[in-house]
């Protein structure tokens, strides 16, 4: 039976939210391992790490997210091993983080003088030394502004998740729509919440690559 649009669905779709952002930075903690580790294979001088973490990145940012979903809620599954919608997004949204954000850092190691590298070498540094008091420190400088605009798409992706039936804000619209038949309202709404999650991250992202222009010409 079709009811009207009302608070109480609004406060079902709020409360949704919290699934959206604990998805988000599930994924985001774990894309961060991942892609670090990604990072260091990618700049390492060993050609088989090189490879190996060149072509996972390839596969996951050639392939579309929702195909990744898929392959890990219902291709597991096929292989007998059930798995929560949950626990499926967070691994295909981990993965898929991992490997932008180990390309992102990746430019950030690469953007570092090689002067640095070398003078650290000269001062008889190991490479874990190297890489943690020299290279990293001003990497991470470059690379704030793009991992926090990848962390808004990576928010707006958690929406795929309800393809598989997790209940996070895009769920949420959708069993509302289906009760009131008012999708206008209903994705008017999420869209809103949508876009007051976003919103304040794209600005923060935009501030940093400004002052980091600001700094480079000065």
């Amino acid at each position: 039976m079709i009811r009207e649009f009302s608070s109480a669905d609004v406060l079902f779709i709020l409360m949704a939210v919290r699934w959206t952002l604990i998805l988000s930075l599930i994924a985001f903690a774990g894309g961060a391992v991942g892609g670090m580790a990604l990072a260091l294979a990618r700049t390492s001088q060993a050609r088989v790490l090189r490879w190996i973490s060149m072509s996972f990145i390839q596969v996951f940012q050639g392939t579309p997210l929702l195909m990744q979903l898929f392959l890990v809620y219902f291709g597991l599954a096929v292989l007998g091993l059930a798995i929560d919608p949950l626990l499926a997004a967070a691994v295909a949204l981990t993965l898929h983080a991992s490997a932008f954000l180990g390309e992102i850092w990746r430019g950030a190691i690469q953007a570092v003088p090689q002067g640095q590298s070398e003078a650290a070498t000269a001062l008889a540094l190991s490479y874990g030394d190297r890489m943690r008091h020299v290279v990293l420190p001003q990497a991470m400088r470059t690379a704030t502004a793009p991992t926090v605009g990848f962390l808004v798409q990576l928010i707006k992706g958690t929406s795929l998740a309800s393809i598989i039936g997790f209940t996070e804000l895009t769920r949420a619209g959708q069993i509302v729509n289906n009760a009131t038949f008012q999708p206008f309202l209903v994705f008017g709404t999420v869209a809103a919440f949508y876009f007051i999650l976003c919103w304040p991250l794209s600005l923060l992202a935009r501030r940093m690559e400004a002052r980091m222009r600001l700094a480079v010409t000065r």
